[in-house]
This record gives structure tokens, C-alpha cells and sequence, in this order.
């Protein structure tokens, strides 16, 4: 049993540890406050989000959703140093679906002089193989081209082991074929809660929105995806942003050749 004299040195003990903790907490609020404010980023009225800094390389991505757009128009957009320069278009999805927007977005692109790439988007519950044979069926690669992309953010009533099987089986095919390795596209807390290592030696294109400075990921990505309301000319709903993590020769050098 402690003594009077000892437990009110024990009390005391306690209680300048709390405050202790207290200050500790305080101190990275406010350190985690500080780093916001002095975030690298810059609003852009004309594209309506902000963007950040210290990339040189940016683009969008869009589907069905943004319906027909005018590609020379996107292309001529510049503000400062801020010009769409590429774009990923979605090709299919699961076994048998395709997007209806994808030959002329794939051809109009090119010609409007903006570096391409095609995704599948995936579902989690179907055969990875016959979703990838969907894929190369619709999309033929030519220089310059992105390697292909797997979108991959819904388990669709898969399981975790089932869901990496599958898309395994996909990447696996679509990289025999087209003889590279594809992009997975993804967000932060779908990689960190399904794929994992076991997807780390593929190149990521991640999302992870209103980030200041970069996607909060423990591992090398890249393409991210920071914005999911930029307005560009030439598309008339909001499109998805998205920054090169790289200069200009590793961007030529991740193309097909």
C-alpha cells in the first residue's frame, strides 16, 4: 500500500503526464495545421479546382459520362503553366461491356495531339481472364499509348483472395498480349485495405482527392488522380484531374514504344 506522501506524489506524477499528452497532442494539431497553410497548391479559377504545384506534367480521364467531346479544345487549354496533355478513356468493363464513347474518344485524342491511354474497369465477381480478353478485343495500342490500365475499386460482392485472383489472371493476360506491364488504377484506402504487396511491382495511377501535396500511400506511384471536379474546355460536366509524378523523359520513356 502506498503511503499519503507517496500517493500524492503518484497523483502529481500522473497528472503532469496528462498534461504532458495534452501539449503533445496540441502541438501536432497545430504543426498538421501549419503544414496546410503552407500547402503547394494553387487555385485555378478557369479550371475550378486547385492543382499542385511542383508537377509539370497534367491530365484527365473520362468515360461515357463526359459525352462527346471536343479533343482540340482540350488540347488548346492553357493556363500558366497548366495544359491537359493526356488523357485515360475508358474502354470496357467486366466480360462484355464497352464504353460507347471509347473509338471516337480514342481516335479524336490522337489526332487532337494528347497522349492516350485505355483502362478496363473490373469487377471483382467476374473471371479475370474473359474481362481481360473484353479488353484486348477493343483496344489496340499504337506508339505513344500508355500501357493499358485495370481499374480496380470495388470487391462487387467478391472476396479479398477471390478479387486478387481474378485481377491477377487479368494483368497477367493483358501483359502477354500487349508485352508490358499495366497501370493499376486505384484509390488509397482500396489498395491499403485489398491489393496490397501483392500488388507493389505494378506501376499505380491512385486517387486520393483534395490532397495539398501528394496521395498519402506508402508506396511509389505514378499518376494521381487529385480532383474529381476540374472544369476544361471542350467538356461540358466536371472531369477527373490528374498529375505525372516524373519529368518529361521518364513520362516518353513509360509510353509504348
Amino acid at each position: 500500500m502506498f503511503s499519503k506522501s507517496q500517493k500524492k506524489k503518484l497523483n502529481k506524477i500522473l497528472m503532469l503526464a496528462g498534461g504532458l499528452i495534452v501539449a503533445l497532442v496540441f502541438i501536432v494539431f497545430i504543426l498538421e495545421k501549419v503544414k496546410y497553410r503552407k500547402a503547394k497548391f494553387t487555385h485555378y479559377p478557369q479550371f475550378g479546382i486547385n492543382i499542385p504545384e511542383g508537377y509539370s506534367i497534367h491530365g484527365i480521364d473520362v468515360s461515357k459520362y463526359q459525352s462527346l467531346i471536343a479533343w482540340e479544345e482540350v488540347k488548346a487549354m492553357r493556363i500558366r503553366n497548366i495544359n491537359p496533355g493526356f488523357a485515360f478513356i475508358k474502354a470496357t468493363e467486366g466480360i462484355g461491356n464497352y464504353d460507347p464513347q471509347f473509338n471516337r474518344n480514342w481516335k479524336r485524342s490522337k489526332e487532337a495531339g494528347i497522349t492516350r491511354g485505355a483502362y478496363h474497369f473490373f469487377i471483382g465477381s467476374k473471371d479475370g481472364k474473359m474481362q481481360a480478353e473484353n479488353f484486348i478485343d477493343k483496344v489496340k495500342l499504337e506508339a505513344g499509348d500508355f500501357p493499358p490500365v485495370l481499374d480496380i475499386e470495388q470487391l462487387n460482392g467478391a472476396s479479398i483472395n477471390n478479387l486478387k485472383k481474378e485481377a491477377k489472371r487479368w494483368l497477367d493476360v493483358v501483359e502477354e498480349y500487349y508485352n508490358m506491364r499495366p497501370i493499376i488504377y486505384t484509390n488509397v484506402d482500396f489498395y491499403n485495405r485489398n491489393l496490397g504487396a501483392d500488388f507493389d511491382k505494378y506501376p499505380l495511377w491512385v486517387a486520393h482527392y483534395y490532397q495539398p501535396e501528394q496521395p498519402r500511400i506508402g508506396r511509389d506511384w505514378l499518376f494521381w488522380q487529385h480532383s474529381d471536379k476540374g472544369n476544361v474546355n471542350g467538356i461540358t460536366t466536371p472531369v477527373d484531374f490528374n498529375v505525372f509524378n516524373g519529368d518529361s523523359s521518364s513520362f516518353k520513356n513509360l509510353l509504348v514504344k
